[in-house]
């Protein structure tokens, strides 16, 4: 009897735990009563910035990914590192983020209507709705009530985030660990449709694919061509268009790309190479009427309940980029 206690017991105790990695906790219009007026302070924040800079739109969406992957959407991402840790916006992954000004900003402003309410992971996930709105892509409603982690750690930030040099089998391991489908991960690979991305993460495939000089053999031709145009073997610092012509818009033009060979990044590429991902890629690219808009808004849905804090955990920081 004592031993159908236990076991009951160490059932009960998964069973929050696994709920709390689910989003257990989380729930659209959580601020209704205690701040109301949120997501209107954050979106008139983000459409003054997107007016003058539209090209933070993806940064500001890829900054939620890069929160949730490493210690749950708790928005350990926008921790400044200390003297006796580094954190996650130091790793190497991170350094091309942009946009934490923004989020202080939100925060900022959010902080004078409701003091002491709203986390900043919160504010992260609205800001990526947000970004993809005015960029004429999808809106869905966005669970809240996270709260904010109390560590960032840079080491965690290595081996968490996937590289874009990753294989299809990385990726499909590495999402599949945060609870993420297939489907989740070639849809969210669809928000390449925006933004940019620094030569040095994809100029191994121009020069130097194996170690012999050569070019990555999965990558068009004639797109290597125009993209050693722009990047020279060296070049740290040059940024190209993920998706060329419409890198300011949120379209599905990304899948048409992938089918043709162009997908900037190696990731990008191995979608292709297995059969689930690649069905969803031609669908996408093929059909006139596509679910992706639709897609994209259920799985960010589902990546912002990866492992979140809720209740009682963690903290309701003041200032996003340090603890209470």
């Amino acid at each position: 009897m004592a031993t159908s206690k236990y076991s009951v017991l160490i059932l009960l105790v998964l069973g929050f735990v696994l709920g709390m990695a689910n989003g257990q906790g989380l729930k659209v219009g959580f601020y209704e009563e205690t701040c109301p007026s949120v997501e209107t302070v954050v979106k008139k924040t983000i459409d003054e910035v997107m007016a003058v800079a539209p090209s933070l739109g993806g940064p500001l969406l890829r900054m939620h990914f890069h929160d949730c992957f490493v210690r749950g959407c708790d928005g350990s991402v926008l921790l400044n590192s200390t003297q006796n840790s580094t954190a996650e916006k130091d790793a190497i992954p991170n350094l091309s983020l942009r946009g934490y000004q923004i989020i202080d900003r939100a925060k900022s402003a959010v902080e004078k209507e409701c003091p002491g309410v709203v986390s900043c992971a919160d504010i992260v996930a609205l800001v990526a709705r947000d970004v993809t709105v005015v960029l004429n892509g999808p809106s869905w409603e966005v669970e809240t009530g996270r709260r904010d982690g109390r560590e960032s750690i840079e080491f965690e930030a290595l081996i968490n985030l996937p590289a874009p040099s990753a294989n299809i089998s990385t990726l499909i391991q590495s999402w599949q660990q945060k609870g993420l489908s297939r489907k989740d991960l070639v849809v969210l690979s669809g928000s390449h449709t925006i933004g940019t991305s620094h030569c040095s993460s994809f100029n191994n495939r121009l020069y130097n694919f194996t170690g012999k000089g050569d070019t990555d053999p999965s990558l068009d031709s004639e797109y290597i061509v125009k993209l050693k145009q722009k990047c020279k073997p060296d070049d740290q610092t040059t940024l190209v268009e993920m998706d060329p012509g419409s890198f300011k818009t949120f379209d599905k033009s990304y899948y048409s790309l992938v089918i043709k060979r162009r997908g900037l990044f190696e990731s990008d590429s191995a979608l292709l190479n297995e059969s689930k991902t690649r069905t969803y890629i031609k669908h996408q690219a093929d059909h006139f009427k596509s679910s992706f808009f639709k897609d994209f808004g259920i799985s960010m849905v589902k990546m912002g309940r990866i492992e979140v804090l809720t209740g009682s955990a963690g903290e309701i920081r003041k200032v996003c980029s340090r603890i209470n």
